[in-house]
């Protein structure tokens, strides 16, 4: 298969692997570079991968305040403080709060996410398969792919950049690990709406604030 050099020069910047290595898991997924990614942290050969396991104690906590009206607190760790105070993670922190206050996950990843939660929604999606009258072996890949969508919408590291939308948070997170050489955790967050769980009519802040960002 032929892999194209500005292929393999992306993925390289997004892993911090060698060339060749970059090249042979592209060929392996097909040119796929999201799999061609996953192939290479589970061969321990993306620099993301090889700091993960290391400790990251220091680090910032960002507060994101929109027009008043959303308000989100994130902590995002490094492994020393030195690299707490560069430009680049200050800014890496800031989009994150930024991401969370337009997109509104529910948690940083779907480690976080319980087994009756997952359980109960593809029960509901199973349903609507059926309600449908899909075939069962249709029915099944339906509810898979439909899950995935409610990682996406709910977990912080599956959603779309919202200043990049072909960037996943994931991508995003292991570019700024492989660059900065040093392990990154995003860790928690708080997000805030005025008048949350009060009856009241419809407004969609958070796509206020993706519309604005995108400006």
């Amino acid at each position: 298969m032929n892999i194209s050099a500005s292929t393999v020069k992306d993925l390289r910047e997004r892993t911090g692997a060698g060339m060749m290595d970059c090249k042979n898991a592209l060929v392996e997924t097909n040119g796929d570079i999201e799999k061609a990614i996953d192939l290479l942290r589970e061969k321990g050969l993306s620099k993301a991968a090889k700091k993960s396991g290391r400790i990251a104690a220091e680090g910032l906590v960002e507060a994101y305040i929109h027009s008043g009206r959303i308000g989100v607190l994130v902590e995002v760790n490094s492994e020393t403080d030195f690299v707490a105070k560069t430009e680049e993670f200050k800014q890496f922190v800031k989009d994150i709060a930024m991401q969370i206050a337009a997109s509104n996950p529910k948690y940083v990843s779907r480690d976080e996410v319980s087994e009756e939660e997952i359980a109960r929604e593809r029960e509901v999606l199973t349903q609507q398969a059926i309600n449908e009258g899909k075939p069962e072996h249709v029915a099944a890949k339906m509810v898979e792919g439909r899950l995935e969508k409610f990682f996406e919408q709910i977990c912080l590291l599956d959603q779309n950049f919202i200043k990049d939308p072909d960037v996943k948070i994931r991508d995003l997170l292991n570019e700024k690990i492989a660059k900065i050489g040093e392990n990154l955790k995003i860790r928690r967050f708080a997000r805030f709406e005025v008048g949350e769980g009060i009856e009241k009519k419809e407004e969609n802040f958070a796509d206020e604030v993706a519309k604005q960002i995108n400006m």
